[in-house]
C-alpha cells in the first residue's frame, strides 16, 4: 500500500490540474479501496485497445493517461516516419467525456506538430478505420469503450493500414509511453493543425459500404423486407439508417426510445447486443410490426446483434457464431460465382466456432485463425497482400466484409445480413432456414460462452489463480469425455495427452488454454482483454440427418455442454 500511496501523491504535484489534485487528495483521505484500484497498476492495452473506468489515477481513463499515450505515440510516429508529413485521424463515440477526451488527444498530437483530422461529431468506429486509409494517415485513434458499462471509456489505436496495433508496433509504442513522465506531455494545441471532418468522409464511407455489402437482391425484395433497427443509444444512428435507405431498404423501423445517443444507456442494463436483454425493445417492436429481422449495434457500431423468425414465426436471437457462418457462407457463394483462386481466404479466431474450418474446406479456400480481436484478422490481410480476404469474424458478434475496413464493421455487416434476409424471403425461405440448411450440410455446431466477472485487484488475482490451477492440474476429462489434446498459447505448445507428443503453436503467445475432447467438443479459457472477466468458450457438434431433428440435436448438444462445464462447478 505504501507504493500505491507514493504513486498517488505524485498526482498532487503541479503537473496535474487543480481538479485532479483535489480528487486524488479525496481518495487518499477517504477511500483506501478506490485509491488502491486507481493506482495499483498502469492501465494497459488489451485485445481492443485500452479500456478502463474514468477517474483519476494511473489505472483510470483520464486526460493524463490518454495524454501520455498520445505523447508517446507522437514520438514513435516521428521515429517511424522521419521524412513524412505526419497525419492522424480521430473519432469518438457517445460516451461521457468522449468528445472532450478526443479534443485533448487532438491537442497533444497537434502540439507535437502532427496534422489532425478530427470528426466534428460522434462516428462509428469502422468509419475511423476507413478514414485512416482514405485520408492517408499514419495513425488513427477512436475514443470508445465499445459495449462496456457507462463508467468506462477507452482508446483504440490504428495504424496506417487501418488495422489496430499489433506486434511489433504495440510493444514498441508501450515502451515509448512507459519511458515518459506525465510532465513530458505537451497539451498546448496548435489549432492550425487540427481540421474538422464530417460529410466528405461520410459520403466516401457510405459509398464503400454499399459497394461491399450489397449483392443481388432486387429492389422489390429489399423493399419487402421488414427491418427493425436499434442503435442502443450509440453512434450507428448517424449512418446505418441512411446506408439502409440508400441501399434500397425502405421498410425500416427505428426503435425511437434508443435512437438518441446517450452515454448513460438508460433503457438497457448493458449496451451489448450479445446480451438478449439489450434487444428487448427492438423485439417488442418487431412483433408489433411483424418484422422479418431485428438488428442492434453496440455504442461504437462495430458489433451487431441479429434476431430472425424461426419456423414457428417466433423471433429468436442468433449468436455471434451463427451470424458469422451465415454471412461467411453467403460471401463464399458469391465468390464462387466469380471463381476462386489459390489466394482466397476467410478468417476467424481460435475461440470461435470450428464450423468456419468446415466452410473453408467445403468451398476449397483457406481459413486463417488468429487470437481474439480483429486486429489479428487485419494483420493477416497486411501480411498476405497477394491473397484475397473474402470475409470473417469472431464469436463476439463482430464481422468484417472484405478489406476496405480493417476492423469489425456493423455498418457493412448490417447491409450484408439484410441482403441475405431479403434474398431468402423473395425465395420463400428465411435466414433461419438458411442456417438449418448449413447445419444439415456441415453438422450442427452448438456454442456457449460463460463470462465470470471478477472486478478490481482481487478479481484480477482470482482470474490469474484460476488459469494457474488449470495449468498445474491439467484436466484429463470434462464430464465423462476424455481430453485428447491441450493447447497452451502462453507457452506456444500443444500436447497430445495419450502420446505426450508436443508440437509448437505458430500463433503469437497469449493467455489462452484450449482443450480438444475425444467427441469433438472444444473448450477454451482466457481472461478478457477489455473487461474484468474470465471467459470460457464451449463448442460441441453433431450430424443433422433431417431438418425436423434440429431441436432434438440441439437439446442433446446442450446436455453435452452442460456435462463438460460441470468440471468447473460454476
Amino acid at each position: 500500500m505504501e507504493e500505491i500511496l507514493s504513486k498517488a501523491k505524485n498526482w498532487l504535484s503541479d503537473t496535474f490540474d487543480t481538479h485532479t489534485r483535489q480528487q486524488t487528495q479525496h481518495l487518499i483521505e477517504n477511500d483506501a479501496k478506490e485509491l488502491k484500484d486507481s493506482f495499483y497498476k498502469n492501465l494497459a492495452f488489451g485485445t481492443g485497445g485500452m479500456r478502463g473506468i474514468m477517474g483519476v489515477g494511473t489505472n483510470r481513463i483520464n486526460k493524463y493517461t490518454l495524454g501520455k499515450n498520445t505523447q508517446g505515440i507522437s514520438s514513435y510516429l516521428k521515429k517511424q516516419f522521419p521524412n513524412e508529413q505526419l497525419q492522424v485521424a480521430i473519432a469518438y463515440d457517445c460516451r461521457h467525456n468522449s468528445k472532450e477526451l478526443a479534443q485533448i488527444v487532438a491537442n497533444v498530437f497537434s502540439a507535437n506538430g502532427i496534422k489532425v483530422f478530427l470528426f466534428s461529431d460522434l462516428r462509428p468506429t469502422p468509419e475511423l478505420s476507413f478514414a485512416v486509409k482514405h485520408l492517408n494517415c499514419q495513425c488513427g485513434i477512436v475514443l470508445t469503450a465499445s459495449h462496456n458499462p457507462p463508467e468506462y471509456n477507452g482508446y483504440k489505436v490504428y495504424w496506417k493500414d487501418g488495422g489496430q496495433l499489433v506486434p511489433p508496433q504495440d510493444e514498441e509504442i508501450i515502451q515509448e509511453i512507459e519511458n515518459l513522465e506525465y510532465q513530458h506531455i505537451n497539451f498546448e494545441a496548435k489549432k492550425e493543425l487540427i481540421q474538422f471532418i464530417d460529410k466528405d468522409v461520410d459520403e466516401a464511407f457510405i459509398t464503400a459500404s454499399i459497394k461491399n455489402g450489397s449483392f443481388n437482391a432486387s429492389a422489390e425484395a429489399k423493399s419487402a423486407l421488414k427491418i427493425v433497427f436499434t442503435s442502443l443509444h450509440g453512434t450507428s444512428i448517424t449512418l446505418i439508417p441512411e446506408v439502409l435507405k440508400r441501399a434500397g431498404y425502405t421498410n425500416v423501423k427505428v426503435v425511437e426510445e434508443q435512437a438518441e445517443p446517450n452515454g448513460d444507456f438508460p433503457t438497457v442494463k448493458s449496451p451489448n447486443p450479445e446480451e438478449p436483454e439489450a434487444l428487448k425493445l427492438a423485439l417488442e417492436l418487431a412483433d408489433k410490426e411483424q418484422a422479418d429481422i431485428v438488428i442492434g449495434t453496440d455504442p461504437d457500431s462495430d458489433r451487431l446483434g441479429i434476431a430472425v423468425r424461426n419456423q414457428e414465426g417466433k423471433m429468436i436471437l442468433l449468436n455471434g457464431n451463427q451470424a458469422m457462418v451465415l454471412m461467411t457462407d453467403f460471401l463464399l457463394k458469391e465468390q464462387k460465382k466469380k471463381g476462386f483462386n489459390d489466394g482466397n481466404f476467410i478468417a476467424s479466431t481460435i475461440v470461435s466456432t470450428p464450423m468456419m474450418l468446415q466452410l473453408a474446406q467445403y468451398y476449397g479456400v483457406e481459413c486463417k485463425l488468429g487470437l481474439t480481436g480483429f486486429k489479428w484478422i487485419a494483420k493477416m490481410i497486411k501480411d498476405f497482400p497477394n491473397q484475397n480476404f473474402i470475409g470473417g469474424g469472431e464469436e463476439s458478434f463482430g464481422f468484417m466484409v472484405g478489406d476496405f475496413v480493417r476492423d469489425k464493421d456493423a455498418v457493412t455487416s448490417t447491409l450484408l445480413i439484410c441482403e441475405i434476409a431479403a434474398e431468402a424471403k423473395s425465395n420463400k425461405s428465411s435466414v433461419y432456414e438458411q442456417l438449418l440448411q448449413l447445419y444439415k450440410t456441415h453438422g450442427v455446431y452448438q456454442e456457449r460462452l460463460i463470462s465470470l466477472v471478477k472486478k478490481g485487484i482481487e478479481g484480477a488475482q482470482e482470474i490469474e489463480n484460476m488459469l494457474k490451477k488449470l495449468r498445474s492440474e491439467t484436466p484429463t476429462h470434462f464430464g465423462e469425455v476424455a481430453v485428447k489434446r491441450v493447447e497452451d498459447y502462453q507457452i506456444s505448445e500443444a500436447q497430445e495427452l495419450l502420446t505426450n507428443e508436443k508440437t509448437i503453436l505458430e500463433i503469437p503467445k497469449s493467455n489462452v488454454l484450449i482443450y480438444h475432447l475425444e467427441d469433438g467438443t472444444q473448450i477454451a479459457a482466457r481472461p478478457s482483454g477489455t473487461e474484468p472477466k474470465i471467459k470460457f468458450y464451449v463448442s460441441a457438434n453433431a450430424k443433422l440427418e433431417d431438418l425436423q431433428d434440429y431441436d432434438k440435436v440441439k437439446s442433446d448438444l446442450d446436455q453435452k455442454i452442460d456435462a463438460a462445464l460441470s468440471y468447473f462447478n460454476f
